[in-house]
Formats: C-alpha cells, sequence, structure tokens
C-alpha cells in the first residue's frame, strides 16, 4: 500500500496528499488551509461528482436524498452523527436528489434515502431506507 493517501478538501474540491501516518491527526488542505476529514458532510452536484468520488482514498459513501422525504429528514442527524464518528474512515456526502435529477437518474434512485458506498471511484454497496446511527456505522464498516 501506498505510504499516501489522496483526499479532496470539502471547501474547495482540490486533491491533497496526506500521509498515512497523519490520517488521524490536523491536517489541512495545501490550498485554502480548511480543515481536512473535520466530519463533516460534503454535498454533491452533477459538476463535482465524478471527480470527488474517484479522487478520494477513503470509502466515499453518498446519500441521495430529497428535502420533501420524512425517512430522509429523520435520517440526516445520525448522517451527520456518523460522518464525525468515522471521519477518518470514509467520507460522508449527499445528493439532493430534487436539484441533481440527473444523478439520481445515473445510479437508478427509486426509492429515497438510497446509500451508495464508492471505492476507487466504484459502486461497491447500496442500501435503500432509513438507518439509525449505530446501523449506519455498522453498514458502513462491513459489519
Amino acid at each position: 500500500m501506498s505510504e499516501n493517501i489522496h483526499i479532496v478538501c470539502h471547501a474547495c474540491d482540490a486533491v491533497n496528499r496526506l500521509p498515512l501516518a497523519k490520517l488521524e491527526s490536523v491536517a489541512n488542505c495545501a490550498r485554502c488551509k480548511k480543515r481536512l476529514l473535520a466530519g463533516d458532510v460534503k454535498s454533491l452536484t452533477q459538476d463535482n461528482f465524478d471527480a470527488f468520488i474517484a479522487n478520494n482514498d477513503l470509502p466515499v459513501v453518498v446519500d441521495f436524498w430529497a428535502p420533501w422525504c420524512g425517512p430522509c429528514k429523520m435520517m440526516a442527524p445520525a448522517f451527520e452523527k456518523t460522518a464525525m464518528t468515522l471521519s477518518t474512515k470514509a467520507i460522508l456526502a449527499k445528493v439532493n436528489t430534487e436539484e441533481q435529477q440527473a444523478l439520481g437518474a445515473r445510479f437508478a434512485i427509486r426509492s429515497i434515502p438510497t446509500l451508495m458506498m464508492f471505492k476507487d471511484g466504484r459502486e461497491v454497496r447500496r442500501q435503500s431506507g432509513a438507518m439509525d446511527a449505530a446501523a449506519l456505522q455498522r453498514w458502513i464498516m462491513g459489519a
């Protein structure tokens, strides 16, 4: 395995190379100086989706949701909590399917919320339906 990992900055979308030994420590973006792996949830659009998924070496978990969806609203706090808890294990992002209909169509999203996990730029897992924080963490970690 490489001694470095690539992380895309949530603020400016710059690809940063981070030594694996520093994965658990505080690291800042080389371009905008904002904190990397801060545990925030990234909003993805048609414009930044592919580059964000392809350029992160950590797994990226995407929540396809809509503002009118009750289960999506119920799961949102658990999703944000999980982003903080697993900030050095996985990157969590959201796609608003009302605003990004092309992404919803591209991935054949038929019900929401739908979670998709990407590794090395490819979909590796998919799950429909809301989950609490504990279930979400188990799903992400593969248990």
